[in-house]
């Protein structure tokens, strides 16, 4: 039998047929996905093949092959550096929804996010949440981040949970998609989704500075069928987003406005840091690219996994 996987508890799949039939499903053995070092084999989003098993009286499938993937979300692994985990698979596109404060979601933080989706084939839309709570002050800011993101053609959209302003522009955007939403804890996830979707009723979490720590080291995903004829992957928040299984060379490929000028750089393998004739620091100097972005770049190229962590925020 075949079906998509909508849940992952880590050693239980919660696994839906073409036909709409659920199982409860299991790896039987070790599972491993040859060239990938994950801590979970499995994925929502997977397409697999599985056989039931009947013990007790109750039916359970086991999973014996994943389909190839067309594209997944990854991060890396907090307590084993070297691995990933995979957040979700086969996604159309992911909505990273952004909020200026309560929580702060820094530019550090939406670059890696981007750069790893780029990496893996991911359209990503920005949604900045909260819109109807801002000051005109931090309106213009968020107007200024929005254009900064729309220039490199990312689309960008202001949005408000709470007054459901430009829901109903996102729900168009997910017909016959699979969407996926990401985000620090705190930034109305959640709210969204239930706004979105009513029937879902996704408990909301208050941000616990108490439980804070580790927060991010079991981030399970689950996949809703919704009743416009699209599909949702709602995600825990997510504090950090160490990036992974990049060489300092291809990073540039992530940055889509650098990518765009490296070929009028003098050397081809040019890391637009020291070398001479480079056209990324030229457009830096020029105000072409956002120094935001460079700066990012830079904490990317030189390993600097301590701008990832967003750990001293709060929920009022």
């Amino acid at each position: 039998m075949t079906g998509i996987v909508y849940k992952s508890t880590g050693s239980w799949y919660t696994v839906k047929t073409a036909e709409g039939v659920v199982y409860k499903c299991r790896i039987k053995g070790k599972f491993r996905i040859k060239g990938i070092k994950s801590t979970n084999p499995i994925a929502v989003g997977d397409v697999v093949d599985f056989t039931i098993e009947e013990k007790n009286n109750e039916e359970t499938g086991v999973i014996h092959k994943i389909h190839d993937r067309m594209n997944y979300v990854v991060r890396k692994s907090v307590n084993l550096s070297k691995r990933i985990h995979i957040i979700a698979s086969n996604i159309d596109q992911v909505f990273l929804l952004i909020t200026l404060n309560n929580p702060p979601t820094f530019t550090s933080f939406i670059d890696r996010f981007l750069a790893t989706t780029e990496a893996y084939n991911v359209k990503t839309v920005l949604l900045f949440n909260k819109v109807d709570s801002y000051n005109e002050e931090e309106v213009l800011e968020v107007k200024y981040l929005a254009n900064l993101y729309r220039n490199i053609g990312y689309e960008c959209i202001g949005v408000s949970a709470l007054q459901g302003k430009n829901v109903d522009k996102v729900k168009e955007m997910m017909l016959n998609k699979t969407s996926m939403f990401v985000g620090h804890s705190g930034v109305g996830k959640s709210t969204l989704v239930n706004t979105i979707e009513p029937s879902l009723d996704i408990k909301t979490q208050q941000i616990s500075s108490q439980h804070s720590q580790g927060q991010h080291t079991t981030t399970f995903a689950e996949m809703f069928d919704l009743s416009f004829d699209a599909k949702i992957i709602d995600t825990p928040g997510i504090k950090g987003f160490g990036i992974v299984d990049m060489e300092k060379e291809e990073i540039t490929d992530y940055f889509p406005e650098f990518f765009a000028l490296k070929q009028d750089c003098k050397f081809n393998n040019c890391l637009h840091i020291e070398e001479p004739h480079c056209a990324v620091k030229e457009a830096l100097d020029n105000d072409e690219i956002a120094f935001s972005r460079y700066k990012s770049y830079l904490q990317m190229i030189e390993g600097d996994e301590e701008h990832y962590r967003v750990d001293e925020y709060k929920k009022d």
